[in-house]
C-alpha cells in the first residue's frame, strides 16, 4: 500500500516517518513551520531500542560515523559518591551499546536522508479536514489533500489541537531545566548524572571532545533570569567534578532553559487517515532519556504496518494497538523517576539514595528490559 503523505513536523520523528514511508513507495511532503530544518537543541543520548531503529531506517552506520558510545555512567549524589554504576560491558552485551551526539548532527543525518523536494519550511497547519476516503490539509500555503497525515509537530501539535479539540493539555512536571554544551579543553571520561535534593546535573562526553551538560530545579513554571549561566553556577559550583570546571567553560549565550512538560496520556493516537508520533502523541519527560527514541519506533513501526495492511485506517489502528500502551508506559515510568529524583525533603532524598546504594546492579539492568529490547517489526 502507497499513496500520498504529508507528514507536519520536520524533526526526528518527522524525518524518520518520512524516510520509512518513500523507502516503501509512498509520495512524501514534509511540512515544517520553522524557516529551516534546524535543530537548536544540546545532546542528545541514543539507546539500543533507538539505534535498531535507525538501522531498520538504513542510518545506522552514519550514526555509528558521528556518535560516541557511552563510556561510563551511573548515579552520584551531589558530593560526587556513587550511588549505582552501570556495568557497561553487561550491559552492552544484553541490550547493545548507548551513543551520544549532538541533536543537530542527528537532524543533518536524517534531513540528508529526505529528497529535498519533499521538504517545505515556512507553512503553518491550521486545520486537519477528515474527507473520508482522503485528509484535507489546510495550511498558510492553502489546501492540500492526502491519503495519510502524520502529527510530528511536537508537544503543543496543531494536528492534535484540529482533530482532537478536547485532548488533555500538556502539564509542567514541576521542575525546569538548562541544557547547554560545554568545551572543557581537556576529554571527559565518563557521563553519569547526580542527584542532590530538588536538583540534578548530568553530563556526558561528545565525540568532539566537547561535554553536553544539563541542570535541573524543582520551581514554579515561568521564572526566567537575566543571566542563566549565573544562576547555575550559583546552584551547582558546589558540586563534585568536574561540573564546577565545565560551567566554567561555557559562555553564558550557550546555556538552553526550558520548563519540562509532559502530556496526560491521550484516549488513541488516531483518527480515521491521521496518525499522531512522538510528542506530538506522547510527550513525555526526559528522565529515561527516551523521547526521541520512541519516536523512532513510532516512525519505523507505523511505516512497517502500512506495508502490511490493506487501507490506512485498518494500518491506523494497528500502530495505535502496538505504539500507544509501550510508549504511554514508558512515559509513565520517566515520570515516576523524575519524581523521586526530584525529591527535596532531606530525609526522603536520604532514603531515595540509601535505596539506590543498595539495589543490586543486576536489578538495575533488568528494570531496562522493557524499554531497550525492542526490535523493529519485520
Amino acid at each position: 500500500m502507497a499513496g500520498k503523505a504529508i507528514v507536519v513536523g520536520g524533526g526526528i520523528g518527522g524525518l524518520a516517518a518520512a524516510r520509512a514511508l518513500i523507502g516503501r513507495g509512498w509520495d512524501v511532503e514534509v511540512l515544517e513551520r520553522a524557516a529551516a530544518f534546524d535543530e537548536v537543541g544540546a545532546g542528545l543520548s541514543l539507546w539500543p531500542n533507538g539505534v535498531r531503529a535507525l538501522d531498520a531506517l538504513g542510518l545506522g552506520d552514519q550514526l555509528r560515523d558521528r556518535a560516541l558510545a557511552e563510556t561510563a555512567g551511573g548515579i552520584r549524589d551531589s558530593a560526587g559518591r556513587w550511588l549505582s554504576r552501570t556495568d557497561l560491558d553487561e550491559f552492552n552485551r544484553r541490550y547493545g551499546p548507548v551513543v551520544m551526539l549532538h541533536r543537530a548532527d542527528l537532524l543533518e543525518i536524517m534531513r540528508d536522508a529526505v529528497p529535498g523536494e519533499a521538504l517545505r519550511v515556512d507553512v503553518e497547519v491550521k486545520e486537519i479536514r477528515d474527507a473520508g476516503d482522503h485528509v484535507e490539509v489546510v495550511h498558510t500555503g492553502g489546501v492540500e489533500r492526502a491519503d495519510l497525515v502524520i502529527g510530528a509537530d511536537g508537544i503543543h501539535s496543531a494536528v492534535r489541537h484540529s482533530v482532537w479539540p478536547d485532548a488533555p493539555e500538556p502539564k509542567y512536571a514541576g521542575y525546569t531545566a538548562w541544557r547547554l554544551i560545554a568545551d572543557p579543553g581537556e576529554r571527559i571520561g565518563q557521563g553519569g548524572e547526580s542527584w542532590g535534593r530538588g536538583e540534578r546535573v548530568g553530563f556526558a562526553p561528545l565525540p568532539d571532545g566537547r561535554v553536553y551538560l544539563f541542570g535541573v530545579a524543582t520551581m514554579p513554571a515561568g521564572q526566567r533570569n537575566d543571566d542563566e549561566l549565573t544562576e547555575m553556577k550559583r546552584r551547582f559550583n558546589n558540586w563534585h567534578a568536574p561540573i564546577p570546571a565545565l560551567l566554567a567553560a561555557t559562555s553564558p549565550d550557550a546555556v538552553m532553559r526550558h520548563d519540562i512538560y509532559e502530556l496526560p496520556p491521550l484516549k488513541t493516537f488516531v483518527q480515521g487517515r491521521v496518525a499522531l508520533l512522538g510528542d506530538a502523541a506522547h510527550a513525555m519527560t526526559p528522565n529515561m532519556g527516551q523521547g526521541a527514541n520512541q519516536a523512532l519506533e513510532d516512525a519505523v513501526t507505523l511505516a512497517a504496518l502500512l506495508d502490511s495492511h490493506t487501507d490506512v485506517p485498518a494500518a491506523l489502528l494497528a500502530y495505535d494497538k502496538e505504539r500507544r500502551p509501550r510508549a504511554q508506559s514508558i512515559a509513565r515510568r520517566s515520570h515516576q523517576i523524575g519524581v523521586i529524583a526530584q525529591w527535596s525533603w532531606g530525609p526522603a532524598a536520604a532514603a531515595r539514595n540509601l535505596l539506590v546504594r543498595l539495589t543490586p546492579e543486576s536489578a538495575t539492568l533488568r528494570s531496562f528490559e522493557t524499554a531497550l529490547t525492542w526490535q523493529p517489526p519485520a
